[in-house]
């Protein structure tokens, strides 16, 4: 794998402390990454824009660090934090090519609403995936994220930050490291 883009989570930027912390873990061993803001961020709204508009970002993201490293579009992981890795993985479902995916704490429903769940383009992920979560996540459970997770194709690496809730506070290091490692056995 030569680079790896990384996106936020909606209610942060592309320096919000976990991505910082990825990416310097992932760039001393070798991997070029790309953190990214969406469209609402760079305008100074707080909504995040609608889906079509997330996934085009991520795509052209994607695009521009392939040809930036001058390496096939599938050499090149995706992922983030919450939406902004769910975004990644819809972009992916939708046929983006991809080296792999790095979910940090997947937003499988909202909070209170594990009816609504976030899985139906999970079917479609064919490449590794990464899931870092916490087992204190108001967004999905380690029990309804590994059943969800199930339908994925690919192989699917699962990590639980023992006594984590969906934000993962004090434990950027630790989660810098899973995913260092990760990409390193790839």
């Amino acid at each position: 794998m030569a680079g790896l883009i990384l996106a936020p989570g909606a209610s942060a930027g592309r320096d919000q402390p976990a991505l910082v912390a990825i990416d310097e873990a992932v760039s001393a061993s070798g991997v070029h990454v790309e953190r990214i803001d969406f469209p609402y961020r760079l305008a100074g709204r707080r909504a995040p824009d609608r889906p079509p508009v997330l996934i085009a970002t991520v795509v052209s993201a994607a695009e521009t660090l392939a040809r930036t490293l001058r390496v096939a579009p599938r050499r090149v992981a995706l992922g983030g934090r919450s939406m902004g890795g769910r975004v990644c993985s819809m972009a992916v479902a939708g046929g983006l090519p991809a080296a792999a995916l790095v979910l940090v704490s997947y937003p499988l429903h909202p909070p209170g609403k594990p009816e609504k769940l976030r899985t139906e383009h999970l079917g479609a992920l064919e490449v590794p995936c990464l899931f870092v979560s916490g087992t204190r996540d108001a967004f999905g459970t380690p029990e309804e994220l590994e059943a969800a997770t199930a339908a994925i194709p690919g192989p699917v690496s699962h990590v639980w930050i023992e006594g984590g809730d969906h934000g993962l506070r004090r434990k950027d290091d630790q989660v810098a490291g899973v995913v260092r490692d990760w990409i390193k056995g790839l």
